[in-house]
């Protein structure tokens, strides 16, 4: 019997392909091409008979998922994990994180910290991240470096850092940037002003004409807390969506990070112009910020994903901590245990984070045709079993500690702790090289 050639056959216990919503497929095989998209998903049995590989790997007791889309965070900010703690948002943003990127943020800051974020994420299962930060093109060299697929957002605001000066500053800069790794596969962009808070009027039009232009989505925090909304009101008579959509900034590309306080008529209004929102529920809870409204966002229509922020606020890159947390808060808040189940949960960190990114026809789901960014999920451990719903379990039982493998376009880059392009030796340094010089802005 004649047999098609494939690069990788990852024969698993259970393969949960997102697409279509709930399946889950027993003793299943996913078959991936030499440029890393997905060939076949077929019965394992079925795909022995007919398919050759150039590679196989078995994973007996595994469950085999999507990667994890982490949709908003600050890579970078890893460097400042813990730095300081149990504050509210803008006394730790104004007196403590500010200061400190003023006095310590710089190109090899920002691609050691990327780096340092990307090793933990890709060991904890995400495949993708969108982020938001300074030198976005020394984000990109640790991206390239780690091979972890990102959309890095070229950030806006009108206050100097060290980074830039002004919005026209920061624009030019984060343009520049992007020239530079526009042929690299991995790498996508959009605009990121920071938030309507730090923004003005004019700032947000140039930002929107930039957009409009060069076809880029746009991703800003927004009604993270009451302060920001009682501050719009003083300055502007409106809440920030309202000016926000009186600007023209939402639509379909709009990532709104957090969003934790929406009335009814601002859900209505996101649904309609088609933003996404990034949740971010410990981030959420350890600044003191609320806890969101998800069940209603979700019943509204909008697409909902899931984001850890930065280390420096939440402070893990634990996208299964999120699902979790995302799915608990929702049945607690709303006392009511049928919201958000696992399978919604699992979406918001796969699909959901896709589509917001626009990359939902190539990655989020496991179908033939998308890339091969995939987890593997170790289910044999004592506290993984016994197993009625591998769904369930990847929500509420299993965590990052079980991700074995993790591969980018069908390529390898973490497996059961060794990182395919980055030596845990450089990562040591880096944290050793960094705290003395941050070490003075702790609390």
């Amino acid at each position: 019997m004649n047999t098609t050639e494939v690069a990788l056959a990852i024969e698993a216990r259970w393969v949960i392909p997102v697409i279509p919503q709930g399946v889950v497929l027993e003793h299943t095989t996913v078959l991936i091409n030499d440029d890393g998209s997905i060939h076949a998903i077929l019965p394992t049995a079925e795909a022995r008979a007919t398919f050759q590989a150039t590679r196989v790997v078995r994973l007996e007791h595994h469950a085999l998922m999507p990667g994890l889309i982490n949709l908003h965070t600050h890579a970078a900010m890893t460097l400042m994990r813990g730095m300081a703690d149990d504050l509210p948002l803008m006394d730790w943003l104004q007196h403590h994180i500010w200061p400190a990127e003023r006095a310590a943020v710089t190109p090899r800051f920002v691609r050691d910290g990327t780096l340092l974020a990307s090793a933990e994420m890709l060991a904890g299962g995400v495949t993708c991240f969108n982020d938001m930060y300074f030198y976005p093109d020394a984000a990109a060299e640790a991206v390239v470096q780690a091979g972890i697929r990102a959309h890095l957002g070229l950030v806006v605001m009108d206050f100097p850092s060290a980074y830039a000066t002004d919005a026209d500053d920061y624009l030019l800069k984060g343009l520049e940037a992007r020239d530079g790794w526009r042929g690299t596969s991995r790498i996508t962009s959009s605009l990121a002003p920071h938030a309507p808070y730090t923004m003005s009027d004019r700032s947000f039009e140039k930002v929107m004409t930039y957009a409009e232009q060069l076809g880029l989505g746009i991703h800003t925090h927004l009604h993270e807390t009451r302060t920001e909304l009682d501050q719009s009101v003083a300055q502007y008579g409106i809440r920030p969506i309202q000016r926000m959509a009186d600007l023209g900034i939402l639509g379909p590309g709009l990532v709104a990070a957090h969003a934790v306080h929406l009335d009814e008529a601002e859900r209505t209004l996101l649904k309609e112009f088609g933003c996404h929102i990034a949740h971010c529920p410990a981030s959420n809870l350890k600044l003191g910020s609320g806890i969101a409204n998800v069940p209603a966002m979700l019943e509204t229509g909008i697409n909902v994903g899931l984001g850890t922020d930065g280390a420096a606020s939440n402070n893990r890159l634990d996208m299964f901590a999120e699902m979790r947390l995302a799915a608990l808060l929702a049945k607690g808040a709303s006392e009511d245990a049928a919201v958000v189940p696992a399978t919604t949960a699992l979406e918001m960190a796969t699909i959901n984070g896709a589509r917001a990114l626009g990359l939902d026809d190539k990655i989020g789901s496991i179908e033939p045709g998308k890339l091969a960014d995939l987890v593997a999920i170790d289910m044999d451990s004592a506290i993984c079993n016994p197993c009625f719903d591998p769904v369930s379990h990847l929500v509420y039982v299993a965590g990052r500690e079980h991700v074995t493998h993790t591969w980018v376009a069908g390529e390898l880059c973490y497996q059961e702790g060794i990182y395919a392009h980055v030596e845990p030796a450089e990562l040591k340094e880096i944290t050793t090289q960094w705290y003395p010089k941050l070490s003075p802005f702790r609390v």
